[in-house]
């Protein structure tokens, strides 16, 4: 591989800032769209009369979809170029988001969310490479990434609050029509706001690639949200074992194509390759602690879901404040110390969670965790800076491909791995009081909501004995996890800083990096 300059590239202009609006409105989209529909889903299971599993699938089918393509249109828009994929992704994004809303039975809107999953695959790498290609200098590509991953986590937070809204005044279908306006502005702006950037010497996608990209990522992320859900099951892992058996086919593959869907060698860079794994290990925490505070606050704390929806607004505005100072912590230390020193205070975030579960209740614990957030908003905003510039522009859109797809993978396993971790915990401490039928006190052992359904057909002496051991159950396996997750991240922390201890920051980006850290040299042009 040959070396490749560190000198700053051309500072972006005005045209640049204002484009970066418009990349923007998806990243928010995406994330009002999951937040609302956790609001909507008992609306539209009545309107639809949805089943239990046809519940599961409406809101699982979107991120299996989005997991599975975000390799293969990351790499499509290094093809036929990322605005032209921006653009395709938005017109299917805004025709399945009204198929969706007029949706007349479950299986139907399963089917939208197929396709609004597949669309959903579009946007993310879409408007990150664009970012990549706009932002050539490493400090206003760091403050672009900053806003840009900041514009998600408003949409988390205002998310509640916008679907609260509609569907006390409209119907379930409306939480879904928030994506066409969106779109039809993305659309109108982006023609002339946005360049377009496609690598002129490509070929043709390989077909066989993109399907054992698929067999590779969904039948992994499908076996982690089932094991997540049911347990530990024979099913889940062969599928997971399945994926990752097509994954090792899918990756000979590449090394034999002279133009493959994912190019192996960003791995030899060590930026990439670090930065990857440091953000999936962060995925994996975070993800699931949050599930489990989530539960907490609502059937523990016993907040309703606007309301535990409502506490964690100081949290996501922390984890904002942290991801924008993050590039002017980098401007001024190394990477190394940024992404340490972050992840050592989200470890120190999730101690003062698991203190908080046993002993010091609720503010404490949000405190904690809103400390964790902020931990882990800094090395994630700084690692996503780190994959993008270490990937040559024609390689932009496979790298935010596989960026995206990291911390899908991460979510997914973080859900799975974790809430084991506490269901185990619990199944082992939560005591059912002599006299609760035996069909009842198994679900009450199974999960802390199983044990709140129970108790409701309870005489109270009953009811309050089970809540209590199952609350006080639920809050130790809580604090397990938590410190698991600290330990995770503490070894990330170490990781992290040994293996980026050669990166200059963004302050002395005309020092000469590492010879172990080159990356290809870049041979296409502007469209």
């Amino acid at each position: 591989m040959t070396s490749q300059s560190t000198a700053p590239g051309p500072r972006a202009s005005r045209r640049e800032w204002t484009g970066l609006a418009v990349l923007a409105l998806p990243t928010l989209l995406l994330s009002l769209d999951m937040s609302v529909l956790y609001l909507a889903l008992p609306h539209l299971s009545e309107g639809l009369d949805a089943s239990a599993t046809q519940q599961l699938w409406i809101m699982d089918i979107y991120s299996f979809m989005i997991a599975g393509f975000l390799v293969t249109m990351g790499t499509l828009g290094d093809r036929i170029g990322r605005r032209r994929l921006l653009m395709i992704g938005g017109t299917a994004f805004a025709v399945a988001s009204v198929l969706a809303a007029y949706s007349t039975s479950a299986e139907m809107l399963i089917a939208t969310r197929a396709l609004l999953g597949v669309a959903g695959a579009t946007l993310m790498p879409s408007t990150l490479s664009l970012i990549g290609t706009m932002f050539r200098d490493q400090h206003q590509r760091g403050v672009a990434i900053a806003v840009w991953m900041t514009c998600f986590m408003v949409g988390m937070t205002v998310g509640p609050l916008v679907g609260g809204v509609l569907l006390q005044n409209f119907w379930w279908g409306s939480a879904f029509l928030l994506g066409v306006p969106v779109m039809v502005l993305l659309l109108a702006m982006a023609p002339a706001l946005l360049p377009e950037f496609r690598d002129e010497q490509a070929g043709r996608i390989d077909l066989a690639s993109v399907a054992l990209a698929l067999a590779t990522v969904l039948p992994v992320v499908y076996g982690l949200k089932e094991l997540a859900h049911g347990g530990w099951h024979a099913g889940p892992a062969l599928a997971v074992v399945a994926g990752l058996a097509f994954g090792v086919f899918f990756c000979r593959r590449q090394t034999r194509l002279d133009d493959p869907l994912l190019d192996l060698e960003l791995f030899r860079s060590r930026r990439f390759s670090t930065a990857l794994c440091m953000n999936f290990g962060g995925a994996i925490v975070m993800a699931g602690t949050f599930l489990l505070i989530s539960q907490y606050l609502q059937l523990v704390a016993g907040l309703s879901p606007l309301r535990a929806g409502l506490a964690t607004i100081p949290v996501n505005v922390a984890m904002a404040i942290s991801s924008m100072l993050t590039p002017q912590l980098a401007r001024r230390f190394r990477p190394a110390v940024v992404s340490a020193g972050g992840f050592a205070i989200a470890a120190l975030g999730l101690l003062v969670v698991a203190l908080a579960a046993g002993r010091y209740g609720l503010v404490t614990l949000l405190v904690g965790f809103a400390l964790a957030s902020v931990g882990i908003a800094a090395p994630s905003a700084l690692g996503v800076n780190l994959i993008v510039g270490a990937a040559p522009p024609t390689k932009a859109g496979a790298a935010s491909g596989m960026s995206e797809t990291s911390g899908e993978l991460g979510v997914a396993l973080g859900v799975a791995t974790l809430g084991s971790i506490a269901a185990a915990f619990y199944g082992a401490q939560v005591s059912v009081p002599a006299g609760v039928p035996a069909v009842a006190a198994d679900a009450a052992r199974e999960s802390l909501p199983g044990a709140v359904v129970t108790a409701g057909g309870l005489p109270e002496p009953l009811a309050a004995a089970l809540l209590g051991s199952a609350r006080d159950a639920f809050t130790g396996g809580l604090a397990i996890t938590a410190v698991v997750g600290a330990v995770v991240l503490t070894a990330v922390a170490v990781v992290s800083g040994v293996m980026f201890r050669h990166l200059r920051s963004y302050g002395d980006e005309t020092a000469a990096e590492s010879a172990e850290d080159t990356e290809p040299v870049d041979t296409a042009t502007p469209a």
